[in-house]
């Protein structure tokens, strides 16, 4: 154990794994079971029952019939108040695009300035293919539309300390044109679009869509991508 960095005091070493738990279940694709979660926290299996256990309590997390773990409705209610005025604002927007594009669009933004986290998205209504992409799921900003988005409104001296120089390379082309790109960078087989989303008072943001396929060019995407940023930018008070 590093002598300077002390042990968390074992209260707040469980609050952090109870949200580890709803972080491996929000990013799962897929309903998982006990050992899996204990496995992705690297605890004992006992200690991950304890902890779904507790959430379960809350409703927070919950069991399908076959015993597997998913995040529960009690989320709902705590992910209502989340960003409150931002969602208010912003999902007309998303539902908007995604209809119109026929493809999930979503905001995402910086958290610990290494992660993009998806803070809402909406889905498009009459579509074959219908790609869910869940609030509060979490991918480096090195990875994927909204990340290297979000990396194009950021200052080099605040990026990730390990950049490679092909990545830097591909942020330069991206911001000449205005647009992010990716495919199969964080989920297999899906395609990205993405933009900047600034807003007074929050961390850097970017708006996306994603799908398996892109419908239309990816400029023509982009530019309505970035009415819409705008748009949600004015609503919000920039």
């Amino acid at each position: 154990m590093d002598a300077a960095k002390p042990a968390a005091p074992a209260g707040s070493q469980t609050l952090s794994r109870g949200i580890r738990v709803l972080e491996v279940l929000a990013d799962a694709d897929r309903n998982l079971t006990i050992d899996e979660v204990a496995a992705a926290l690297g605890v004992h299996r006992s200690v991950a029952y304890r902890l779904v256990r507790t959430l379960e309590e809350h409703t927070l997390v919950t069991r399908d019939a076959a015993g597997r773990l998913a995040l529960g409705t009690g989320l709902a209610a705590l992910a209502a108040g989340v960003a409150r005025d931002l969602q208010q604002v912003a999902l007309p927007e998303l539902t908007e695009v995604a209809n119109e594009l026929g493809m999930t669009c979503l905001i995402a933004v910086l958290a610990d300035n290494e992660e993009a986290v998806t803070l809402l998205s909406a889905a498009p209504r009459q579509t074959m293919t219908v790609v869910s992409y869940r609030p509060g799921h979490r991918h480096p900003i090195t990875r994927g539309g909204p990340g290297k988005a979000i990396l194009l409104a950021m200052p080099e001296s605040s990026w990730p300390v390990e950049v490679p120089d092909a990545l830097r390379a591909e942020v330069a082309e991206s911001r000449a044109r205005g647009y992010a790109l990716s495919h199969d960078e964080v989920v297999p087989s899906l395609r990205s679009v993405a933009v900047p989303l600034t807003l007074p008072g929050q961390p850097p943001a970017a708006i996306a869509v994603i799908h398996v396929s892109m419908p239309r060019p990816e400029a023509e995407i982009a530019a309505r991508l970035t009415a819409a940023a705008r748009a949600v930018s004015r609503s919000y008070g920039a």
